[in-house]
């Protein structure tokens, strides 16, 4: 299947929607609609996966736990792998850019895996420059 574009979540988009987060969860379900109407493919990286588990097992809620597994695993998420296009990456952004090493894996699986948007609720990366990513964008200012 051929997609409009190809969009990329940072965990914190995840976490607002799961977590009916007051600020944020209204503009991210809002955001994935629109993305479904235009036919856009939603990525994020196993990483995205792990770190979004983390609450649930901390607190020991295994419904919750399987329930998040299972929205990732669904097939409606392309999940992006850490792998060797990727650690090239993150080596390159890394040695050129001040950011945690969590952040460099997540754009350094988007750009491998030829992201259009990157979209973050981190300003520290909007407006990041990463070959592979067309555009590094806050939620609030993603063009939908």
């Amino acid at each position: 299947m051929k997609y409009m574009a190809r969009i990329f979540w940072d965990t914190n988009l995840f976490i607002y929607l799961f977590e009916h987060n007051a600020q944020w969860s209204a503009r991210v379900i809002a955001f994935r609609r629109r993305m479904l109407a235009r036919g856009d493919r939603l990525l994020t990286s196993y990483l995205t996966v792990g770190e979004a588990l983390t609450k649930p097992k901390e607190t020991g809620n295994t419904i919750i736990e399987k329930s998040y597994l299972n929205f990732f695993t669904s097939g409606a998420i392309e999940l992006v792998a850490f792998e060797s296009e990727a650690a090239k990456r993150y080596a390159e952004i890394r040695s050129r850019v001040r950011i945690r090493p969590a952040d460099a894996i997540q754009l350094a699986c988007a750009a491998a895996a030829r992201t259009d948007l990157f979209v973050t609720n981190d300003n520290r990366l909007s407006d990041v420059v990463v070959p592979g990513i067309t555009f590094v964008t806050g939620i609030e200012r993603a063009p939908y």
